[in-house]
């Protein structure tokens, strides 16, 4: 978290929503929610995070101050007429499972991505959870980047496995879960699913496993970072998206793709991702304390020192 570190671009592509969650923690209706917003907010500690989503009449200036607080440029956030994408939804007991009551997908359902031409330049791309036609009509708006990751879901898997393939194909790394990498690739291990992903284009691949921590594979690279370890968890929504800005923007301040750039970066990503799930919506990763982000991060690196 270096002041001096961010001034290097970071496009952002993904929803922006409203979420409705109940958890064991209690519950919130209609707070700010969607891949680009955590993924956004949680980058903007070691970048300058550009965001492009879709938004609703609804949205108002008060749901972009998250955004204005964290100098998150929001010039590629189209606001159109009809209500922001909504998804409602309760978590299990134990935190592992959900059930989704309801996606209302409203104006996202027809998101066609414009990037501003400010943002084409960007040498650093991540292409939250959505569509792969329309990650591909991204990559096809931008012009100079050194790096471009993507994340993705069990749902693309299923009904647009032919358009996400192609999109493996231009991406340098590839964010996914662990049950869905083996989906992907019909693997029975998470070792035989991640050689089989960098078969398929990608040189990076993360695979995240929540309270598990993550996994980095890449040429003759291979990490590993738990999670930290938490006494409370109100709220798992965007976790994985908190993580991967956060990898994302340590890598763009970086302007490095070498082994400790890598295992720093797992590393920011895991403990940014955990000040997300202590609050709900994007309010656990809100003016985080630097001191207390160090804090953490000296309790997870002394987790995997040897």
């Amino acid at each position: 978290m270096d002041a001096g570190r961010r001034q290097e671009k970071l496009l952002i592509v993904g929803s922006v929503a409203f979420d409705s969650v109940e958890t064991p923690a209690g519950k919130v209706a209609m707070a700010l929610g969607g891949s680009a917003s955590y993924a956004s907010i949680a980058a903007s500690y070691w970048c300058r995070p550009l965001a492009v989503g879709v938004v609703g009449e609804d949205f108002r200036q008060r749901h972009f101050q998250p955004f204005v607080d964290h100098g998150v440029d929001v010039l590629g956030v189209q606001k159109v007429p009809g209500k922001t994408f909504h998804w409602r939804g309760r978590y299990h007991d134990d935190f592992k499972g959900r059930d989704t009551l309801e996606t209302a997908l409203n104006v996202f359902e027809s998101f066609d991505p414009q990037i501003p031409d400010e943002y084409r330049q960007a040498k650093y791309v991540f292409l939250g959870n959505i569509d792969p036609g329309l990650q591909s009509k991204v990559l096809d708006q931008t012009d100079n980047a050194e790096l471009v990751a993507m994340d993705t879901m069990n749902l693309w898997i299923d009904i647009a496995r032919d358009g996400l393939l192609d999109v493996l194909r231009r991406v340098d790394l590839l964010f996914i879960n662990d049950e869905e990498a083996i989906q992907l690739t019909g693997s029975s291990s998470i070792v035989g699913a991640a050689e089989t992903v960098l078969r398929m284009g990608p040189r990076f691949l993360v695979i995240k496993r929540g309270e598990y921590g993550a996994l980095l594979f890449g040429p003759d690279t291979r990490l590993f970072v738990p999670a930290v370890l938490l006494d409370r968890v109100v709220d798992p929504t965007g976790a994985g998206d908190s993580f991967a800005g956060g990898f994302m923007g340590h890598v763009a301040g970086a302007g490095s793709l070498d082994r400790n750039t890598l295992a720093s970066a797992l590393i920011d990503g895991a403990v940014i991702a955990s000040f997300c799930v202590e609050a709900f919506s994007v309010d656990g990763i809100c003016g985080v304390d630097e001191s207390r982000f160090a804090e953490r991060r000296v309790q997870l690196e002394r987790m995997i020192r040897l």
